[in-house]
């Protein structure tokens, strides 16, 4: 029986490099999303040793981007370093809905907010699929769902008054 508890939000760093930035040295708002995403595969891995690549190999099944949210707040600039912090905050039984924030290394400039709905689909049949009931279980274990469930301009909005 597993007795360790998993976090519920993870965070990891990474570095804004020259190839993504714009002319002003500035992160290209493209990049926001796949900073985002790299960040959230790697913290599946190092939070939850959940590899996405090895489950679609084995079971066919993985999860699709079915809709993105984002909010740029503050540019972010080359070489400079960024905290992303991402948790679950719904689950259904065939989607999942990851909120992602993007800030200046030490927290305390809030660069960007990303809402990312993802289908869960069966590769081979190119249809959307049931979540097994161990995946459940997981996502019951790691879901962080937000108070009040605010629509994506409300929880913005609210992150922008308080900084966080």
């Amino acid at each position: 029986m597993n007795t360790k508890t998993l976090p519920r939000i993870v965070e990891s760093k990474t570095k804004v490099r020259f190839p993504d930035c714009d002319p002003f040295n500035h992160l290209n708002n493209s990049k926001y999303i796949d900073y985002i995403i790299n960040a959230r595969e790697d913290q599946l891995m190092q939070f939850y040793d959940f590899d996405v690549y090895k489950m679609a190999r084995e079971t066919g099944n993985t999860w699709v981007v079915a809709q993105t949210q984002i909010a740029y707040l503050s540019s972010a600039e080359l070489m400079e370093v960024l905290t992303i912090q991402t948790r679950m905050i719904a689950c259904s039984g065939r989607s999942l809905q990851v909120e992602a924030l993007m800030f200046d290394e030490n927290k305390t400039q809030l660069k960007a907010v990303m809402w990312i709905k993802l289908a869960y689909y069966d590769l081979r049949t190119r249809r959307s699929q049931e979540h097994s009931s161990t995946l459940m279980a997981l996502f019951d274990e790691i879901c962080e769902p937000l108070s009040n469930d605010p629509s994506f301009e409300e929880r913005v909005k609210s992150l922008k008054q308080t900084g966080k």
